[in-house]
């Protein structure tokens, strides 16, 4: 990972947590996060964006490089009844054992990673055989001009935000050692939804 990359999601902090009055995705994470239950590692957790779809009885571990968008979610959980862990890492760098997991949660991170089959291998590895992943991500479009507009603004994106605009996540699912159970996908393909299981 970067050494820039967590400075750059600190700074944006303040503008995820005012998202969560007017969260434009709210309706395709309410959609694909209502079935989370058991103990649940959400990765990339940000400012708590998905606590609302977490019942009582889930088992939160939640996973953030930056501790500015940590220190958000902590606050925003003391309004919900489940309980949480909250740990300041790198995804890509840390481990869990093997089995750890009902559910996996993923909105919005396979844009940052530097190796995101890695990290989905380690869904894998960390998710309990009946279990299951659930990814809401963004990525290259099928809307041909659109696609062509996040190829040419890929670096740009990278730069600022931190985040690559033009992954293909379907393609790097079905690469790894997950298996896909449901994919769908919003705004000229830009959404994708994924329901996969290890």
């Amino acid at each position: 990972m970067s050494k820039s990359l967590p400075k750059k999601f600190d700074k944006q902090a303040d503008r995820y947590n005012k998202h969560r009055e007017k969260d434009k995705t709210f309706k395709y994470r309410q959609k694909i996060f209502r079935d989370i239950e058991g103990k649940v590692l959400e990765v990339g957790i940000g400012v708590g964006l998905n606590f609302p779809f977490y019942d009582k009885d889930v088992e939160l571990t939640g996973v953030d490089f930056s501790s500015e968008m940590l220190k958000r979610a902590q606050e925003a959980a003391k309004g919900y009844p489940f309980t949480a862990t909250f740990i300041q890492a790198d995804v890509e760098a840390i481990d869990f054992p093997e089995n750890s997991f009902d559910t996996i949660v993923s909105s919005g991170t396979l844009c940052g990673y530097q190796n995101p089959l890695k990290v989905l291998n380690s869904f894998q590895k960390w998710c309990k055989p009946d279990g299951k992943i659930l990814l809401l991500e963004h990525g290259i479009s099928s809307n041909k001009p659109l696609m062509w507009l996040q190829k040419s603004l890929d670096p740009l994106a990278v730069k600022i935000a931190g985040c690559h605009a033009n992954r293909d996540i379907s393609g790097i699912v079905k690469s790894s050692k997950l298996q896909l159970v449901r994919e769908e996908r919003y705004l000229a393909g830009n959404v994708y939804m994924i329901w996969a299981k290890p």
